[in-house]
């Protein structure tokens, strides 16, 4: 196995992308995520990582640079925050369009004005129709390994779809933790080289990628466009098998295993959950072996994988709940927050379902204590004795 170092998530971001021996690099600073490339400028000037790093004016470029190395062959990765993933926009739609397996580090950040640098959800949960995958995790050691696993499903013949791998700003970004480094020779065996499904620099068999194509399929085209996005469509079904087995394989082999589309925790008996994604899923578990230890039945979910949305995962592991408390990091303006209106969605094919209580928190970077998480959970427990709900969705720590 490899070496264990004490490091913080930008790096750990940076160390796999190394480790995953990536040809292209193209990105443009932005805080807090501009450490990541800073590291992996540095790996690439001292020689211990060979591969292009391209300077451009914006993120836009940045991402327009990555799709056109990944469609001549090479591995790619980016990384950016907040703004810089907004001025993306465009692109990522190209990226995905264009079933380019480009792999992009997301710190998430709040989204301006007034200015804010600190956690939460909006900016990456903004871009979830563009057709990426989007994990979430709640560790450094998950930020190295969750990069490594997504090369492996993106770059499925079954899948080639791009992924971003996000983490909370400054609470995983600047904030150090043993991290285990495996090594190149490690990795290349669960990570072989990339081979991409045609070779655009072969002139006796030219392609044409990306270009116009008619609403019904017309003249030589077997399809038309709608076929295309369905195709995308069954791109992203793919790969919720295929995560799934990438990560027991990495389990075998590395013996780390950070939960595949979902992770559950003590959820099996309890008659109350809490859906965290990020950083809060681990203080969910330390709230949930507390208040065990007090006799309540009460259970930890991770939304590890937003895209694809694990319906099915939810359906399973929500059986025999009562209640479930879904705490968002964000907010879809009127209305409530995006988790809670996915997982309500999920839930409602159920004839028998557990209560859905939503709360938006931590927007902005506010803290969230332990103790503001057990409080969630207990207004779960009193509106299941009362069985009033009153409100589906409650702004927690709101000082007015």
């Amino acid at each position: 196995m490899g070496k264990v170092i004490i490091t913080t998530g930008n790096y750990s971001a940076a160390y796999a992308a190394k480790a995953a021996k990536v040809d292209v690099v193209a990105a443009y600073p932005i805080t807090p995520q501009t450490s990541i490339i800073e590291k992996i400028s540095e790996f690439i000037e001292k020689g211990e990582m060979k591969a292009e790093y391209i300077r451009v004016e914006s993120e836009h470029s940045a991402m327009a640079a990555c799709i056109g190395a990944s469609v001549a062959g090479a591995r790619t990765f980016t990384a950016t925050s907040a703004h810089g993933l907004a001025l993306m926009h465009e692109m990522l739609h190209w990226a995905a369009a264009t079933r380019a397996p480009v792999v992009m580090a997301v710190v998430n950040r709040a989204m301006g004005p007034p200015w804010n640098i600190w956690s939460d959800h909006v900016d990456s949960l903004s871009q979830r129709d563009t057709g990426w995958m989007q994990f979430y995790v709640e560790s450094n050691q998950e930020i190295f390994d969750t990069i490594i696993q997504a090369y492996r499903v993106a770059e499925d013949p079954e899948v080639k779809m791009p992924a971003m791998i996000c983490s909370d700003a400054f609470i995983l970004s600047h904030t150090s933790q043993p991290l285990e480094i495996l090594s190149e020779e490690e990795v290349e065996d669960f990570l072989p080289p990339y081979e991409p499904p045609f070779d655009i620099t072969d002139v006796d068999h030219p392609v044409t990628h990306g270009n116009i194509v008619w609403p019904e399929p017309r003249g030589d085209s077997p399809v038309g466009y709608m076929e295309f996005r369905y195709l995308m469509h069954q791109g992203q079904l793919n790969a919720k098998r295929k995560i799934k087995e990438i990560v027991k394989e990495f389990e075998k082999k590395f013996g780390r295993n950070h939960g595949d589309l979902i992770e559950k925790y003590k959820v099996d008996d309890a008659d109350v959950a809490i859906v965290s994604m990020g950083a809060l899923a681990a203080q969910a578990k330390y709230v949930v072996d507390l208040m065990r230890e007090e006799g309540y039945r009460v259970g930890a979910i991770k939304l590890r994988v937003f895209r694809p949305f694990p319906d099915d995962e939810i359906r399973e592991v929500t059986k025999g709940l009562k209640a479930l408390v879904v705490a968002d990091r964000n907010i879809s303006y009127g209305y409530k927050g995006i988790s809670a209106t996915e997982i309500e969605s999920a839930l409602y094919s159920l004839e028998k379902r557990p209560l859905v209580l939503n709360f938006i928190m931590g927007i902005g970077g506010r803290d969230v204590k332990p103790e503001d998480q057990r409080k969630m959970i207990e207004a779960a427990f009193d509106i299941i004795e009362t069985g009033e709900l009153t409100k589906e969705a409650e702004w927690y720590g709101l000082l007015r």
